[in-house]
């Protein structure tokens, strides 16, 4: 039978990238229904509407969901945002951010290959906060960070489990205990207790601004690193950067309980300033889709995918061109 996919495919070069993902999708051989949802800047701006609680109920009913990108430069930083993305993370319970960056040894001397598993619902996006005394000169802004042992202990088991899956077997947390020191030593604490089940992974700790160095300066040192909503944001476009570049990284926002479907989307935004010209890189929409498809079972077709990108990595062209590259080498595998 075919996946039930919902598209929110946004604003932008959104509407482009996800056009070609599906479209390798079918060419791959997996049979998908797909039903179109006008969400994102343009919507909003329309209609005023972000996302209706009866589109919500509607999503609640597919398979899976595939974004593009949502945003317009009409629409202030935040609206959708919060509106939107983070209402989807946070109805839909989907608590693992999963994001796989890999780079040419041509690039990096040892090669790049790690994963990074971000908490998805909790820390300083869960919202706790507020203002007091607002536009005066004595105006007070709090910004919380949630962090039950709930959610971190199991997006904590979920990277064990991933990097227990993995060659190197090896899991990297990373916080900032000596400052965070509430929310740092639950994620401590909980990390090392779940360590003590997985005698077969080797772990290792980083301050967060420890990290960005050793990403920049030694990448291949990681494997799986697991991170709280804020840090893993903010690590996970660096890892794009020096790994491709962000017009190549896919993502996964996942309820592993399968209570309701999960989202698969590219990290990069709409650029709005090369929306409509056809030059967008479509492969993030492609390998977020490939990862849509391993999530509903479709191993051997997300294969055959990610071989087929890998035939033409140094193909350059239109987004479209880009599309029927990846296209004509899944016909020859």
């Amino acid at each position: 039978m075919a996946h039930k996919i919902a598209v929110i495919a946004g604003d932008g070069i959104g509407v482009e990238v996800t056009a070609v993902a599906l479209d390798v999708v079918r060419a791959a051989g997996v049979a998908i229904e797909t039903v179109d949802f006008d969400l994102g800047g343009a919507r909003y701006l329309r209609t005023g509407d972000i996302l209706p609680d009866a589109e919500l109920d509607q999503l609640r009913t597919f398979d899976a969901i595939v974004g593009g990108a949502i945003g317009t430069p009409e629409v202030p930083p935040g609206v959708l945002e919060r509106g939107l993305l983070l209402k989807m993370r946070f109805a839909l319970d989907l608590y693992i951010n999963l994001r796989p960056f890999k780079a040419p040894k041509s690039q990096y001397n040892d090669g790049v290959d790690f994963m990074v598993v971000r908490e998805n619902t909790e820390g300083t996006y869960a919202g706790e906060g507020g203002l007091l005394r607002q536009g005066t000169s004595h105006e007070i802004a709090t910004q919380g960070s949630v962090n039950t042992r709930m959610g971190v202990e199991r997006c904590v088991r979920y990277a064990f489990d991933l990097a227990q899956s993995r060659d190197r077997k090896h899991l990297t947390l990373v916080h900032k205990t000596n400052v965070l020191t509430f929310a740092g030593d639950l994620w401590q604490r909980t990390f090392n207790e779940v360590a003590a089940e997985y005698a077969d992974v080797a772990t290792a700790y980083n301050h967060v601004d420890a990290a960005c160095i050793y990403m920049v300066q030694d990448p291949a040192r990681y494997d799986v690193i697991v991170t709280d909503n804020l840090f893993g944001d903010i690590l996970t476009d660096l890892a794009g950067a020096i790994s491709g570049g962000i017009g190549r990284a896919a993502s996964a926002n996942m309820n592993m309980a399968r209570t309701a479907p999960s989202f698969f989307e590219p990290v990069h935004g709409s650029a709005p300033d090369i929306a409509g010209k056809g030059i967008a890189d479509p492969r993030a929409a492609v390998f977020s889709a490939v990862m849509m498809l391993e999530f509903l079972g479709e191993n051997d077709a997300a294969q055959r995918i990610r071989s087929a990108v890998a035939a033409t990595d140094d193909f350059s062209g239109s987004t479209e061109q880009i599309g029927a590259a990846i296209r004509g080498a899944l016909q020859d595998l």
